[in-house]
């Protein structure tokens, strides 16, 4: 069995954002604990899966990597190259093979630009085709994300948004990258096109041999595209491990919540199943619990959970998590 190629390795990142007060003399009363010292391989050819709830830092998370807001401390390596270190020509250079797909796909497109234009911007700053040869590119990649190549002259307001998500997809496929962030790429789309969409991102992952980290809130989506999925609470991965392993056993408190959430398609099953229900609000990000994160909403706290973060270890092969219990509640013994 070949071993698994590190495409991409984050430590140990942080992103806070400064809260200031005062309009002339403004100074730094606290900052937003967004990323808050997480870290994570994504292996050259999988889909890595990102949920948590809204607010966890999941899409902080994914723009930090791609340096479109820079870390506040930490390290992105991509093909051994710390990204967080780079500036200027060097980053402009490695942004070729990292790519992303927003949310909002009506958001996300120039109304004033062609769809041509659009999907063309980005070999035009890199220099990688011009004249009839873009032209070219610029319908060959409509035609691989299942649009016609004539509509290039037309504009995002003349399209549905299924088929602006996948003028999005093209465009970030003009440089031929190797890593694509997928920022929610379903949730503002209807529920009829989002299977859609999702099975061209796997059908274009195996034709051309792409990565993806994919931030979501569908759980079931997820557990579909993705080899493995990360659990984010209040800016911090609480569990990690391959999405089977994560649905059938998953040890921290909170992925079990999130889990019995799901609904399950068999009613009998679903009859049987116990929906765990989590208490009181996500605490602010301004000013996060001490200790655990996760301990204010948790039926397993006890008293280190105040006083000690939980270390991210591996429970067993390749399954990580933080947190100071096992699955039955009992303090573990590291």
């Amino acid at each position: 069995m070949t071993e698994k190629q590190v495409l991409l390795k984050v430590e140990n990142l942080y992103k806070h954002f400064p809260i200031k007060k005062g309009i002339i003399f403004s100074r730094q009363t606290g900052a937003v604990h967004a990323v808050d010292g997480i870290s994570f391989n994504i292996y050259n050819g999988e889909t890595l899966g990102l949920v948590g709830e809204s607010g966890c830092g999941k899409s902080t998370t994914g723009r930090t990597i791609l340096q479109l807001y820079r870390p506040t401390s930490g390290s992105v390596f991509f093909e051994g190259d710390d990204l967080a270190k780079l500036k200027g020509e060097n980053l402009r250079r490695k942004r070729r093979d990292l790519q992303m797909i927003f949310q909002d796909p009506y958001a996300s497109l120039n109304p004033r630009m062609t769809v041509g234009q659009i999907i063309g911007e980005p070999m035009e700053i890199h220099g990688t085709y011009k004249g009839a040869a873009q032209t070219k590119r610029v319908q060959d990649l409509l035609q691989l994300v299942g649009l016609n190549g004539a509509f290039a002259n037309r504009y995002p307001h003349e399209f549905s948004g299924g088929q602006r998500q996948r003028i999005g997809v093209a465009r970030a496929l003009a440089l031929e990258p190797k890593l694509i962030v997928c920022d929610e790429p379903i949730s503002a789309l209807d529920v009829s096109i989002q299977a859609q969409v999702v099975n061209l991102l796997e059908d274009l992952q195996s034709t051309l041999g792409l990565t993806y980290l994919f931030i979501a809130h569908d759980l079931s989506m997820v557990r579909h595209i993705s080899d493995r999925i990360a659990v984010m609470y209040l800016g911090i991965i609480v569990e990690l491990a391959d999405r089977n392993e994560l649905y059938a056993n998953p040890r921290h408190p909170y992925t079990q919540a999130l889990l019995s959430a799901v609904p399950y398609p068999d009613p009998f099953v679903e009859e049987k199943r116990k929906r765990i229900i989590l208490e009181g609000d996500v605490p602010s990000p301004v000013n996060p619990p001490s200790g655990c994160r996760f301990r204010t909403r948790c039926q397993y706290a006890k008293e280190i959970c105040a006083e000690e973060k939980p270390a991210f270890r591996e429970i067993s092969k390749d399954h990580f998590v933080a947190c100071h219990f096992d699955i039955s509640g009992q303090q573990s013994a590291s």
